[in-house]
C-alpha cells in the first residue's frame, strides 16, 4: 500500500476521515462522524469515478485501516483508529 504511486490518494483519505464533517457533506440519515462516508463522496472529493474510489477504500478496509458498514444500499468507510495506531508502532519498531 505504501509503494504504490497512489500511496497520497490513500493517505488523504485517511487523513479526511479524521474529521469527516469537516471534509465531506452531511446527510440527514446518516451523520458522517458516526458512520463515516461513502464512495461517491470520496469519488467527488477526488475528483475520479465513484469505481476508482472504491478500489482505494477497499485495499484500506481490507488492510483493515478502514471499517466497512453497510446502510441501505450504500457501504459507509470510517478509520479503524485501533488498526491505525497498530500499523504506526509497527513502522516506529523499524518493521
Amino acid at each position: 500500500m505504501l509503494r504504490t504511486p497512489v500511496r497520497g490518494t490513500r493517505l488523504d483519505i485517511l487523513e479526511w476521515l479524521k474529521d469527516p464533517a469537516a471534509h465531506f457533506p452531511s446527510r440527514r440519515r446518516v451523520d458522517p462522524a458516526e458512520h463515516g462516508v461513502h464512495a461517491g463522496h470520496v469519488a467527488a472529493k477526488l475528483g475520479v469515478p465513484r469505481r476508482v474510489a472504491e478500489t482505494h477504500l477497499g485495499l484500506l478496509a481490507a488492510l483493515g485501516l478502514l471499517r466497512a458498514e453497510r446502510i441501505r444500499r450504500r457501504t459507509y468507510y470510517r478509520r479503524d483508529e485501533v488498526r491505525i495506531a497498530e500499523v504506526a508502532r509497527m513502522f516506529e519498531k523499524g518493521w
